[in-house]
Formats: C-alpha cells, structure tokens, sequence
C-alpha cells in the first residue's frame, strides 16, 4: 500500500505562483511512477502532468505545458508540482497519484494510488 498526502495548496492571484507536493509512504516511492490530476466543479478529473519513476521523462498537459513542472526527489519520497503564471482556469483540486506501472499514464484508472487533494484557486 501506498499512501500519499498532498500539500501546498492555496489562493493566489492571477499570474502568481505556487508549488504543490505529494508525500508518500508505505511502498518504495522510487519504484513507481506519478501524476498530477485536477478536478473543478462540475467538471471530469483532467490530466496535468505525468514523471517517470526514475525522473528523467515528464509529460505535460497542454492547457499547463510552458507554465507547470512536474518533479520528484525520491531520496525524500516527494513529488512537487511547480505552478508559475497561474490562471483563473487553474482553480481545482489537485490531486496526486501513483501507478506500480512504471510508465506515464495520463488517464485517471490507469493510477492505483491517490491522495485527497489539494485546493488550489486563483484569483482574477
């Protein structure tokens, strides 16, 4: 089992910043892969940003891609979500998961673990 708690949350003003990290126990963190998930009212769970376990490969979505990094360091068991140039469209909860696949998904079930997010809402 795995458990992940996500931190970093917050309200911000249009064009600022914020960075989001996902801490994890239980199973090795270096083994699995991770994602960033958002969910806004009304709205499905959308993909954000994908990385390797070993971190050396990330994937973006579009609507983030040039403005979000995703990261980890794996000597801590973190994973972090850099967000610059925030826009309103950003507000969400932000989800962070985990898959034992080892390779970048960007659909939701394909994850096997999740934390219970994060809210993020940035003001106009």
């Amino acid at each position: 089992q795995v458990q992940l708690v996500e931190s970093g949350g917050g309200l911000v003003q249009t064009g600022g910043s914020l960075r989001l990290s996902c801490a994890a126990s239980g199973r090795t963190f270096s083994s699995l892969s991770m994602g960033w998930f958002r969910q806004a009212p009304g709205k499905e769970r959308e993909f954000v940003a994908a990385i390797t376990w070993s971190g050396t490969t990330t994937y973006n979505s579009d609507s983030v891609k040039g403005r979000f990094t995703i990261s980890r360091d794996n000597a801590k068991n973190t994973g972090y979500l850099q967000m610059n140039n925030l826009k309103p469209e950003d507000t969400a909860i932000y989800y962070c998961a985990a898959n034992m696949r080892g390779r970048l998904f960007t659909t939701y079930d394909l994850y096997d673990y999740w934390g219970q997010g994060t809210q993020v809402t940035v003001s106009s």
